[in-house]
């Protein structure tokens, strides 16, 4: 069964209450069963895991590099814009890394435009709300080596 590693980076567990006019009222715990939901109907297996910090995110990254992965979908958060330790963790990886982002990164603020990890990523799905996190399962299941 091919395993596909669910990131969530910085302040990504305040959906729900950070700015809902951006990012709409769904939780981060029912974005996650969603992407479960879906990951059951593709036949896959996921391991989801979000944290705020950044250290903790690497070392996640470096743990699968060991671990038998088969993609990465990635919503940094804000660490997409400036994070080259992050963005260096990913390049280890041989596996699809497919970003993802609830709201159109490109359409926000000027600092927002820019993303450190999509050079290394297979591509980049943004503005579909939970649908970006859908679409980018289903991506990583497409492209999985």
């Amino acid at each position: 069964m091919k395993k596909i590693l669910v990131l969530h980076g910085v302040n990504l567990n305040m959906f729900g209450k950070r700015d809902p006019n951006v990012y709409g009222t769904i939780t981060l715990d029912e974005i996650n069963d969603k992407i479960r939901e879906l990951a059951k109907d593709l036949g896959v297996d996921v391991d989801i895991f979000q944290t705020n910090d950044e250290g903790k995110m690497c070392e996640r990254i470096h743990r699968a590099s060991m671990e038998d992965i088969d993609a990465v979908v990635i919503n940094a958060g804000a660490w997409t814009h400036y994070s080259y330790a992050i963005r260096d963790a990913l390049a280890i990886l041989k596996v699809p890394i497919i970003e993802v982002h609830m709201s159109n990164i490109h359409a926000r603020e000027e600092f927002r435009h820019t993303s450190v990890i999509a050079p290394i990523a297979k591509g980049q799905i943004t503005g579909f709300g939970v649908g970006s996190y859908l679409l980018g399962l289903r991506a990583a299941v497409e492209y999985c080596q």
